[in-house]
């Protein structure tokens, strides 16, 4: 039996957006299809944030599994002309066009932003119950004391049961932190047959972005992007005095609004930015007709990277303040650090998992990339592990490292020149509380890391003096911290070469018991599934023991994170079609493959079209087990694995997460030097579900 979820705020305020965000989030993780459904469209001309938030997050805004009840033109004509029942029918008919496509449906309710509240809880209540939905109220808990959130909360509460709604769980929102606890307890014993969350209020999220501000007036970008629409904007500062004066008032994260004529206070707020002796603002809001100065344009574009983006609205300054100062914070997807945020308040505060299982009917078998991605953070963080990073002063690195540690989903330990570190998170306006940083010249482990490199490697000619230089390298440091147990995994490679990241590790972390060489493979996320191929990445000509071992190590990979192995065995032959020296070695790996694990299911020699495609291997080799649905693909040399998974990667628009070194007896794991934040946070959180296991598959 489907079963759907319909998100309702008790009022304007409720902040029920970032729970609809994690809901959506954990539902998404379980493979099943999950459409997100709003009763109402906004206005013609108006924009939903949180629709676009989860549709460009989870894809759905290429595919109809994102979709909206009615236009709010046609519910206000249809309410006028008294045909309120053919509203409701009207959004049912819509809403059974979804499910029929979906396992599981997050609707979110309407956010009172028009009606009277009594009307829109109503039309909320009613429509949850038409729709088939169990109900999760959210109630605002900013502004309230303790009795007058509890209050509020019951009488919610009894206001849905009185209307004939089955309530999921009752989250209180937006709560003062102090009062959180008390909230909790109070409501636990005045409704003790309810299950209720609290979440604390979090006040960075009730921050506009410049972006958000841009958008809500908009204005034109002057300058900066990406990054610098992403910072929050605390206060308002209009520069209408002298500059002495000006820079004795600007505060931390303002967003100052000026004249395009001001060329003296547009040039030194850009100057304030990088000083440590001023606060860092948020941007620049230029106002009127008048144009900027061809001089301070000029100075501008010179500019490598401005610190700040200056967006510009063309009416005055008072207007312009009026409106700024009225726009209300809002999640867009390309803010990750807000949505880090967001994610990590809510399931820091609610048992996710607990509500998944309450909704959960039938789970599809199919992993699809989605569900892959989101389950290696969820997997990551069910037994904390800690990660070191050797890369510490690159900018990607620093921006996963946010997003892992807002999320809580591994300990960091970042490498590098401390004050370099702390200066580029600085700049990039990242907050690494709870994150460790060292650097191996100076740290105190150097000595002890350093007697025992030279005790493993004196054999190879390596000097006291020498294993004390090499324990300055980074990615020797980090691999001995995971040697010591001081760290449980390590990633490197956005800016260093595979050679120099793996090779420590091969000198003394060396292979797992039962593995004969280090190999890796690629996770291959396309549309609908996600493909194992190895390896990609180590080994440019194995033989056929070698080839057998890369096989049953990527069969076992797969099965840890998730994915059936039917191993494939590739070459440019399929059965016993072909002949010579290449496909001759390709048949005795998985002769000894088979040998050495046979209760794996593998096939080969197999072209690459018989091993995918159902059609082709029932030609070519019927009656297969693997054949035509292969999840795990071996290729026969480097050059051949390389080449396909990038040209798989850039043809058919997959995601490849990887490489995954596998073999060792610690878990070490690269990137590619072309990675991005996404790909350094879904290969750190591979790293330590890997060191969960207690070895490296």
């Amino acid at each position: 039996m489907k079963q759907n979820l319909y998100i309702a705020g008790a009022e304007a305020g409720s902040g029920k957006s970032i729970v609809a965000l994690a809901m959506m989030d954990r539902l998404c993780t379980q493979g099943a299809a999950v459409g997100f459904f709003r009763p109402l469209a906004p206005a013609t001309g108006d924009r939903d944030a949180l629709s676009a938030l989860v549709g460009a997050r989870y894809g759905l805004e290429t595919n109809t599994n994102l979709r909206f009840g009615c236009s709010s033109e046609m519910a206000r004509s249809l309410i006028a002309d008294d045909r309120y029942q053919d509203l409701l029918k009207h959004i049912l008919a819509e809403f059974k066009k979804l499910e029929s496509r979906c396992e599981h449906i997050l609707c979110v309710g309407t956010d009172y932003s028009r009606a009277p509240s009594a009307l829109e809880f109503d039309f909320n209540a009613e429509l949850a119950n038409h729709l088939g939905c169990v109900i999760l109220p959210v109630v605002r808990g900013h502004g309230r004391d303790t009795e007058s959130a509890v209050n509020a909360t019951v009488a919610f509460q009894e206001s849905l049961e009185s209307r004939g709604c089955q309530i999921l769980a009752t989250v209180v929102n937006r709560v003062a932190s102090h009062d959180a606890a008390t909230i909790k307890a109070r409501l636990d014993v005045v409704q003790s047959d309810h299950w209720h969350y609290v979440i604390p209020e979090e006040p960075s999220l009730g921050r506009p972005t410049v972006a958000d501000i841009a958008r809500a007036l908009d204005a034109r970008l002057m300058w900066g992007g990406g990054d610098e629409l992403n910072h929050d904007v605390q206060g308002f500062k209009i520069a209408a005095m002298h500059l002495p004066e000006f820079l004795e008032h600007i505060a931390e994260a303002d967003l100052v609004i000026v004249p395009t004529d001001r060329a003296d206070i547009i040039a030194v707020s850009l100057l304030a930015y990088p000083s440590q002796t001023f606060p860092k603002i948020a941007g620049l809001l230029l106002t009127g007709d008048a144009p900027l100065p061809a001089q301070l344009c000029q100075l501008i574009e010179g500019l490598e990277r401005p610190p700040v983006a200056g967006i510009a609205v063309a009416q005055d300054t008072f207007t312009v303040a009026m409106r700024a100062s009225a726009v209300t914070a809002c999640l867009t997807a390309d803010n990750e650090r807000k949505v880090a945020a967001a994610l990590g308040l809510v399931e820091r505060s609610m048992d996710m998992d607990d509500l998944a299982k309450r909704l959960e009917t039938t789970r599809s078998t199919r992993v699809t990339p989605l569900m892959f991605e989101h389950d290696l953070v969820h997997r990551a963080k069910a037994q904390r592990q800690h990660i070191v990073l050797p890369e510490g002063a690159e900018p990607r690195i620093l921006q996963a490292a946010e997003i892992l540690s807002l999320r809580a989903v591994v300990d960091l330990t970042l490498l590098g020149n401390v004050d370099e570190v702390r200066a580029k998170a600085q700049n990039l306006g990242l907050q690494l509380e709870g994150i460790e940083i060292l650097d191996p010249a100076s740290a105190e482990q150097r000595d002890q890391y350093a007697a025992t490199y030279y005790t493993l490697r004196k054999h190879k000619g390596i000097s006291e003096q020498m294993a004390y230089d090499v324990m300055a390298d980074v990615s020797y440091f980090g691999t001995m911290m995971v040697h010591f147990g001081h760290a449980d995994g390590m990633v490197s490679g956005s800016a260093h070469t595979t050679q120099h990241t793996i090779r420590p590790a091969f000198e003394f972390i060396k292979t797992r018991p039962g593995a004969a060489l280090v190999s890796s493979v690629f996770f291959m996320c396309l549309s609908d599934r996600v493909l194992v191929y190895g390896d990609c990445a180590v080994n440019p000509n194995p033989d056929a023991e070698q080839l057998a071992d890369i096989a049953i190590t990527s069969a076992d990979t797969a099965a840890t994170f998730g994915v059936d192995p039917r191993v494939a065995m590739l070459s440019y032959s399929t059965g016993e079609s072909g002949k010579g020296e290449d496909v001759e070695r390709v048949r005795e790996a998985t002769r000894i493959a088979r040998e050495r694990r046979p209760d794996l299911k593998i096939e080969g020699p197999l072209q690459y079209d018989a091993a995918v495609d159902a059609s082709v291997a029932k030609t070519k080799l019927p009656g297969s087990e693997v054949a035509g649905r292969a999840t795990v693909f071996i290729f026969p040399d480097l050059n051949t694995g390389n080449n396909t998974y990038k040209a798989v990667q850039r043809s058919a628009g997959a995601v490849a997460v990887g490489p995954v070194l596998q073999g060792l007896n610690k878990p070490v794991n690269d990137l590619s030097r072309g990675c991005t934040v996404t790909d350094i946070v879904n290969t750190v959180a591979i790293t330590a579900i890997q060191a969960q296991t207690g070895r490296v598959r």
